[in-house]
């Protein structure tokens, strides 16, 4: 329910508890502002601005023994392939196999991990001569405690600043230390948007996901899709500008990072235009970063396509820079009644090595709350001469309306490291008004075990 919905009505009850009809007309019409602008959720309204207020909360509670012994030098295989990172974000450490305990016979081995993400956005919206004119605050506090193999208790600012091979705590992931203004920017204007102050980047690095259900290995690596190689730092403090030409094209231009502490990375400028239409989206987006001194240090391009076609759905995309690296990979699906085939295929080249991976997957629906998938992929990193694969089956049936079972049992393997079998196994719930939660376990046929639960409520 509205937050104006409840003051009309305390006005309402006023005037009949008195008897009075000396309710202002007035401020009852500045209360449809929001109506006016076309603005619904969550709202509060003055006589000329609507209030949009957004939030959520989110927890998750990570425990085994999962990050084991013994460090790996990383590489493309590896550490696409037969290893993960410990710690996300710089310094991060790789680990063999996928990031479970190595037999190195270590003392201390249990490692936990607890995290909160808290946000919540207002968005402040006034009619102008130019279109909706906007002021937007978006304030998150993340609070993350990572401990590894028992650590001493000792806090480390990053996973780089702790000893290797000996149990290690610190604050990790994307921790904020405390509240900050993730997002504080204005802007102004309908089909050609006006944006300056802090927020997120205009770079559209989608239309490249692989449509095979283990996805692939470098893919996975770069966060899903494909990346250039090279420091190319987006959003923090921006001047952008985005139009809407019609008829699915938009375009926009922008000066990003102009806050970075390191010159070399300072301002990066970014061009971007994309479609989306008829089944069909592709983009192209250039980026150019270390302009505020006047020469540009890295420059790359992210291009991707993706469109559905009846029963076949296709995705093609491509990343580089001006080092001669690019990332690519074509990816394609059909569904036949009861069954989806999917393919997908990936190359990264790096002067002088060129990496190749594919996957391909069948998934059936069983029932209408059942589904069976059956994968695999493949990577060969050709400057270690390494190659791996995993291949898995999983088992997704939606048990009641709010409960939803998966199974998955599957093996990693490499020529330089000996195979791994796992199984998991995750109940997720989600009983309605935007409150989601999920248990999961884990086991690995090298020892390493881990239990994930995760609770999250948004509101709008």
């Amino acid at each position: 329910m509205k937050i104006r919905s409840l003051l009309l009505g305390s006005v309402a009850a006023a005037g009949l508890s008195t008897g009075a009809f000396a309710a202002d007309l007035g401020v009852l019409t500045s209360l449809d502002v929001c109506d006016a602008l076309g603005l619904s959720g969550l709202t509060i309204s003055s006589d000329t601005n609507c209030l949009q207020i957004s939030g959520g909360v989110s927890y998750e509670f990570v425990w085994g023994d999962y990050k084991g012994n013994t460090t790996f030098v990383a590489g493309a295989a590896v550490s696409a392939a037969d290893s993960v990172v410990v710690a996300t974000g710089a310094g991060s450490k790789t680990i063999a196999t996928p990031g479970f305990e190595t037999a190195t016979g270590a003392a201390f081995n249990m490692d936990w991990s607890s995290k909160v993400d808290a946000w919540i956005k207002f968005v402040a919206t006034a009619d102008s001569d130019f279109g909706p004119a906007k002021a937007v605050i978006k304030i998150k506090d993340v609070n993350q405690r990572v401990t590894i193999n028992e650590g001493p208790g000792t806090t480390f600012g990053t996973a780089a600043a702790a000893p290797f091979g000996t149990g290690e705590s610190f604050i990790g992931g994307d921790d904020t230390a405390g509240a900050i203004f993730d997002e504080a920017y204005v802007s102004i204007g309908d089909s050609t948007l006006i944006m300056a102050g802090k927020k997120a980047s205009i770079m559209n690095l989608g239309d490249d996901v692989p449509l095979n259900f283990l996805g692939l290995f470098n893919s996975e690596k770069v966060d899903t899709g494909v990346l250039w190689s090279v420091s190319l730092p987006k959003g923090g403090h921006v001047i952008q500008v985005v139009s809407d030409l019609g008829n699915g094209v938009s375009v926009g231009a922008g000066l990003e990072n102009l806050n970075s502490t390191t010159p070399a990375d300072a301002g990066t400028a970014v061009g971007v235009i994309s479609y989306a239409g008829d089944g069909i989206a592709a983009h192209l987006t250039l980026a150019a970063g270390g302009i505020l001194d006047g020469v540009v240090e890295n420059f790359g391009f992210h291009a991707g396509f993706s469109g559905t076609f009846d029963i076949v759905k296709v995705v093609a995309a491509v990343a580089g820079d001006q080092t001669g690296y690019w990332n690519a990979l074509a990816s394609a699906s059909a569904t036949f009644d009861m069954f989806t085939l999917a393919v997908s295929g990936e190359a990264v080249n790096t002067p002088g090595f060129l990496d190749v991976g594919a996957g391909a997957s069948i998934s059936a629906a069983v029932t209408d709350g059942v589904t069976i998938n059956l994968g695999g992929r493949w990577y060969n990193d050709a400057s270690a001469a390494n190659s791996a694969y995993q291949v898995a089956a999983q088992l997704v049936a939606a048990v009641t309306e709010t409960i939803t079972l998966t199974g998955e049992v599957g093996v990693y393997a490499s020529t330089i490291l000996p195979a791994v079998y796992y199984g998991a196994g995750e109940v997720a719930w989600a009983p309605g008004g935007d409150f989601t939660s999920s248990l999961k376990g884990e086991v690995y046929s090298n020892g390493a075990y881990k239990a994930t639960f995760k609770a999250a409520k948004t509101f709008e």
